[in-house]
């Protein structure tokens, strides 16, 4: 099976400080997270919890299928419970 991302659902999480998205493995979920500071080139400052929330999810969505395929990358070295993209990852 291939790792695809038919759900466009994803959400902010402030304890990790990411965006957190699933993809499927046929039936499995796979559970992944984008650090903030790797969406952090389309992000301004200032504003807030609630303007850094939007402006992850804004940065996320302006780059999905990037973060998607950079997704599919690290899912494809090993399976693992959860994945995190890092800046590392997204050069």
């Amino acid at each position: 099976m291939t790792l695809d991302f038919p759900n466009p659902s994803r959400s902010f999480d402030e304890a990790r400080n990411a965006v957190r998205f699933i993809g499927h493995d046929g039936m499995f979920e796979v559970p992944f997270f984008i650090e903030a500071d790797a969406l952090a080139s389309t992000i301004t400052k200032g504003g807030g919890l609630e303007a850094a929330e939007a402006a992850c999810l804004a940065a996320f969505d302006a780059a999905r299928r990037s973060i998607h395929d950079v997704a599919r990358k690290l899912y494809s070295r090993g399976r693992q419970t959860s994945y995190i993209i890092t800046t590392a990852d997204i050069r």
